[in-house]
């Protein structure tokens, strides 16, 4: 009955209106001395929930970020950056940008673009100022999107080579429980020729849009 203490306290925590957070943090104390969790472990658990959810936080602060960086005008900016740089095509900056993300994913930094932070507020307005100098008209979808699966493909195909992404794990967990045992190492190393693969057949369309919108296509 000593476990469900932690009730106890939750309750008279939220008619106190003390501070919720305080009293989820006490009640989960009380609960694990209750039960005699060693108070070392308790603080383990509480480093690993923290380290676990803290994304989410950061997505709070991040967003408002960029729309505060939009509402100033990122994407203008962006735009004449691209502008003002003597042969920038839309495949050729796409193709950097596959590279870029390609790269930094199998670094294990798959956070650090993608479609909120990176694509909206500036790659895919450099695509569609890029495209418009090749005679694109303005509007559409098509670049946007076209800029977001390029944001995919390097994401997907690059992620599998850092060893300790969550796919590379699942495949290991999934062939042991069919009798395979295979080392991590092994999986990622075979990775890199699908990476190399999808960066040349996506890195083909969009070297083939450059031509077709060369040609006035």
């Amino acid at each position: 009955m000593l476990v469900l203490a932690g009730i106890v306290v939750i309750v008279a925590g939220f008619l106190l209106r003390f501070n919720p957070l305080l009293v989820v943090a006490v009640s989960a104390l009380v609960t694990g001395l209750a039960a005699g969790i060693d108070p070392l472990a308790i603080l383990a658990a509480f480093g690993k929930a923290f380290n676990a959810n803290r994304f989410v936080s950061a997505i709070y602060i991040v967003l408002p970020v960029i729309g505060l960086l939009e509402r100033h005008g990122l994407q203008e900016r962006a735009r004449s950056a691209i502008a003002g740089l003597r042969g920038a095509t839309v495949g050729r900056l796409l193709i950097g940008y596959l590279l870029f993300r390609q790269i930094t994913s199998a670094l294990g930094l798959t956070s650090i673009a993608g479609p909120a932070q990176s694509v909206r507020p500036l790659v895919a307005p450099m695509a569609e100022a890029a495209a418009e100098r090749q005679g694109v008209p303005p509007g559409g979808d098509a670049i946007p999107a076209l800029a977001a699966a390029t944001d995919n493909v390097g994401l997907f195909f690059g992620e599998d080579i850092f060893i300790a992404i969550g796919s590379i794990l699942l495949m290991k967990g999934v062939l042991e429980g069919y009798g395979i045992m295979i080392q991590p190492l092994h999986l990622s190393l075979w990775a890199i020729p699908t990476a190399i693969a999808a960066l040349l057949i996506h890195g083909g369309r969009l070297w083939w849009l450059d031509r077709r919108l060369a040609r006035g296509a």
